[in-house]
């Protein structure tokens, strides 16, 4: 089993020497991502957006070319094609008509009348505006008050420090995410907000393994300098965090390769989410309480313990 070893038995891997080299990725990461948002914004699904969304597979490879140009002509305003999963798989987008729902059962029919008969049309859906603006407030909400939450249950659980760090490391993950959707122009929809939201949980497990040890470390070892119990308990606790993610990653990429369309965009922004959360716990969560004016009787509860020899 020795050649599946992911890592060394007693890692020691210098984490806080390098943690300036860090902090400047992820500074560059986090204004890329926020400047391709306001550059580029989000392609919103019809989640989001309202609109008819039709699914359709052709008998032969289809020519998107040519379908667009003869559901362009059909005066249906912005109708967008795109082809996934297979050569004859394609979905189209229509914006939302004026005139209520049976104006969008028009657009449909115009739509089918236009491709004809040897199309087969596999899902037709319609999602209204007010809908997708109240979906926008929603998962807006929901990813803000998960991640209050969890700065509320670090501090109780550890102090006001750790929760700061735990709390920006999880933005960290949050922004790149989004920011990565944003630059390829992935459709954000309801399954994203989702993976986000699954994204933080996991980012913040990660999180509190690390910090859990860098607790009982502060017992164990009192005068050992910070940057050294730091990079002490990133190293005890990587080969639990390494093996986690990459069995996380696992079950991933079979989702994302084999799961279908539907979940790709979920899959997608969750493997992004694992990898970037568990640099982000190794790399800027632990480091970034250096510069916190950490007490080193932090989360003791008062409690005095014999220092041990490392």
């Amino acid at each position: 089993m020795g050649m599946f070893r992911l890592l060394p038995d007693k890692p020691n891997f210098e984490f806080l020497r390098w943690r300036l080299i860090f902090f400047a990725l992820s500074a560059v990461l986090m204004l890329a991502s926020i400047t391709v948002y306001f550059a580029k914004g989000l392609n919103y699904g019809i989640d989001f957006e309202g609109g008819v969304l039709v699914e359709v597979r052709t008998p032969t490879p289809a020519d998107l070319g040519s379908m667009r140009a003869t559901l362009g002509d059909l005066g249906l305003g912005e109708v967008t094609l795109q082809e996934f999963g297979t050569p004859t798989d394609v979905l189209i987008r229509v914006q939302k008509q004026e005139g209520g729902e049976a104006a969008q059962q028009r657009a449909v029919e115009a739509v089918r009348n236009a491709l004809g008969k040897d199309v087969e049309y596999r899902r037709v859906e319609f999602v209204g505006p007010k809908v997708g603006s109240e979906l926008i407030r929603a998962g807006v909400t929901a990813v803000l008050l998960a991640i209050v939450a969890m700065l509320i249950y670090i501090w109780f659980r550890f102090e006001w420090q750790f929760g700061i760090g735990a709390v920006l490391a999880l933005s960290h993950d949050v922004l790149a995410t989004i920011g990565v959707f944003a630059f390829f122009q992935f459709e954000f929809n309801l399954s994203t907000v989702a993976a986000i939201l699954t994204i933080a949980g996991y980012s913040i497990n990660d999180t509190v393994v690390v910090y859990d040890r860098v607790r009982e470390n502060f017992r164990k070892y009192k005068r050992m300098p910070l940057d050294q119990l730091f990079n002490r308990s990133i190293n005890e606790t990587l080969s639990r965090t390494v093996r986690t993610s990459a069995t996380t990653l696992l079950a991933l990429f079979a989702l994302y390769f084999f799961g279908g369309e539907v979940i790709s965009g979920f899959s997608f922004a969750m493997i992004f989410g694992i990898v970037v959360g568990t640099y982000s716990s190794i790399c800027i969560a632990v480091p970034l309480l250096l510069y916190m004016s950490l007490g080193r009787d932090a989360g003791m509860g008062g409690r005095e313990t014999a220092e041990e020899t490392p």
